[in-house]
């Protein structure tokens, strides 16, 4: 559960924020017109996001059990290095990202409705994308699925209510810290994806290690208990861990937190973000 409220309250803030400063520019700029034209992209932009939801459950689920793990494995790894991606892009970007939005909604206004559609789509649908591939992943590392449905309807809800309190400058946020802070908690839970996507190439003997355990405590600690699944959705912890699977996580945790914490010292906070919500 806490593992999907993350990754929906930190990309469900980002897709907020992103139509937030959309919106305002057009009202600002007394182009109020357009705002049917943006609506549309930013709807077809999540129906996107959805679709691409269902269609990877429906697949994972009609798959033989070898095919699922390739399946499951392989998009996890996807899923790892799109979230990486993206958390890296949204820290070097955030500065300059109103401007370029700016930019290329006054270029959509002069060609007409469709072109504004397609300016907030495409700013969107890479929130959107991402994020139904990180949320199927993560599903695939919990067995609790009632209790990561609330997390991720929660995080949705807490992400959309901050996003319109912030547009209408009801609240006040440091988005610096929120970043910085939710990034850390997706490169973890990133971590905790990767390491299922190692296990199930294991499985299917692609991996070396799959019996060579650094621990086993499942005499202890259920693989199907509330506790087992809260920790491995949000850590990658297994109950059976192999050392292959424990390097991989550690040294991915290392390899992306040092130097993402390192930019987040060395910059300062995404003011852009703030007075374009405000």
């Amino acid at each position: 559960m806490l593992s999907t409220l993350i990754i929906a309250l930190r990309e469900g803030l980002e897709a907020c924020l992103i139509v937030g400063i959309l919106v305002a520019y057009l009202v600002r700029s007394e182009r109020v017109a357009h705002l049917k034209a943006l609506w549309s992209g930013v709807a077809i932009a999540i129906a996107a996001s959805l679709g691409l939801g269902a269609v990877l459950s429906i697949t994972s689920s009609e798959l033989s059990d070898r095919s699922e793990k390739i399946f499951a494995g392989t998009s996890s790894f996807i899923a790892v290095g799109l979230v990486t991606w993206m958390v890296f892009w949204m820290q070097r970007t955030a500065r300059s990202l109103r401007s370029d939005l700016h930019g290329k909604l006054d270029n959509a206004v002069a060609n007409g409705p469709f072109a504004i559609g397609l300016v907030a789509f495409f700013a969107v649908v890479r929130e959107g994308l991402e994020t139904s591939l990180f949320i199927y992943s993560n599903f695939k590392t919990e067995d609790a699925i009632i209790q990561s449905t609330l997390g991720l309807v929660l995080g949705f809800a807490i992400s959309i209510t901050l996003g319109v309190l912030l547009y209408k400058r009801t609240v006040k946020l440091n988005l610096s810290k929120f970043f910085t802070i939710t990034g850390v908690a997706l490169i973890v839970v990133a971590a905790g994806v990767l390491s299922y996507g190692i296990h199930e190439f294991q499985e299917l003997g692609w991996l070396p290690g799959a019996d060579f355990f650094i621990w086993d405590v499942t005499h202890w600690i259920a693989a199907d208990s509330v506790f087992g699944a809260v920790l491995g959705g949000v850590i990658g912890f297994d109950t059976t861990t192999s050392w292959t699977q424990f390097i991989v996580w550690g040294c991915y945790l290392v390899a992306v937190l040092i130097p993402y914490l390192g930019n987040s010292a060395q910059k300062s906070a995404p003011v852009e973000k703030v007075k374009a919500a405000a």
